[in-house]
């Protein structure tokens, strides 16, 4: 996956005729769907970030997003706003040849389809996968979600170019607003997508491989049930590391991702990444700017450490 080129007027030209027709962006969704898009499905699948000659250095990004029913209405508003992701990275050239993958995450505990992974692409197929996803509405109103499983699906599913010819991670963004199960259970792993681990797989444990090939965040968002719970943030923060990202502007989102993708690829450092907000006319600059003082800081940081480095840092952003 991952050919073609994303086209901002193709986009634009699908949402108009969505509003002129009374068309659901969750087109599947919204069809009372009761399993999960064969698209989306999980079992038994790899999904692939490839290099191509119209793509020669592809750059990897997920966006994963709660869609049970304490995130209320925060998935539709972020389909309006995630398509507009690539169209950023490709006009501000923070990433070379970016490949976007998006999915939905539930709770394997009482869920249908706890979780639903697109594919890797370059184009508007991405806004495709948007509309297949399933906003199940449910969830276990346990305060916890299963995270865990998508992190264990980017871990041990996921092949991509980067990686493997280059030594470099991608980026991993979870989007969600409650804790993430203390264990990966082998039994779900198997049912859900396939194969998997004999035992449990303590969460830490998971989170250490799946760093180790995605540089991670978890962005907690305005508009969720639990936006602003401390529980929720120290949570996050234990186990990725040194900040948590607090979305205060869910409209924020897309300049959020691309302005940390850039700082981690070095295409700008913040100030630079600022005005590029500020002269697209971006309301978000406040917001953006709050939380990528911390995130700018840690990569100078790595930057003197660690000179030859791009793209390597883990962890949660405060906004």
């Amino acid at each position: 996956m991952g050919s073609g080129v994303w086209s901002t007027d193709v986009y634009d030209a699908a949402d108009r005729y969505r509003r002129a027709t009374g068309t659901s962006a969750f087109s599947y969704s919204d069809s009372g769907a009761r399993k999960v898009h064969p698209a989306l499905d999980p079992h038994g699948a790899m999904r692939e970030s490839r290099d191509s000659a119209e793509h020669p250095q592809s750059t990897p990004i997920a966006v994963l997003f709660d869609v049970t029913g304490s995130m209320g209405q925060v998935p539709r508003t972020l389909q309006t706003k995630l398509p507009q992701l690539l169209g950023l990275l490709l006009r501000q050239g923070y990433a070379r040849d970016p490949q976007l993958m998006f999915g939905a995450i539930g709770d394997a505990t009482c869920d249908r389809m706890p979780l639903q992974i697109g594919q890797f692409e370059s184009d508007n197929r991405m806004d495709d996968d948007l509309g297949r996803i399933v906003l199940e509405g449910g969830g276990g109103g346990q305060m916890r979600e299963s995270y865990e499983l998508a992190l264990y699906f980017m871990a041990r599913h996921t092949i991509t170019d980067h990686w493997e010819k280059r030594g470099r991670r991608g980026y991993l963004f979870v989007i969600g607003d409650e804790l993430a199960y203390p264990k990966v259970k082998a039994a779900e792993v198997a049912r859900l997508i396939g194969g998997g681990p004999r035992e449990d797989l303590p969460l830490r444990q998971l989170v250490d491989e799946v760093t180790r090939r995605w540089d991670t965040y978890y962005l907690l968002p305005a508009g969720s049930h639990y936006a602003g719970n401390r529980k929720v943030l120290d949570f996050w923060r234990d186990l990725l590391g040194q900040n948590a990202l607090e979305l205060d502007d869910l409209d924020a989102v897309c300049e959020t991702i691309a302005l940390t993708v850039g700082l981690g690829e070095e295409a700008i450092d913040l100030d630079a990444g600022l005005r590029d907000l500020d002269r697209a006319g971006s309301t978000a600059t406040g917001t953006v700017s709050k939380a990528l003082v911390q995130l700018g800081r840690a990569r100078r940081a790595e930057v003197a450490e660690l000179p030859a480095t791009r793209g390597t840092g883990s962890g949660i952003v405060r906004l």
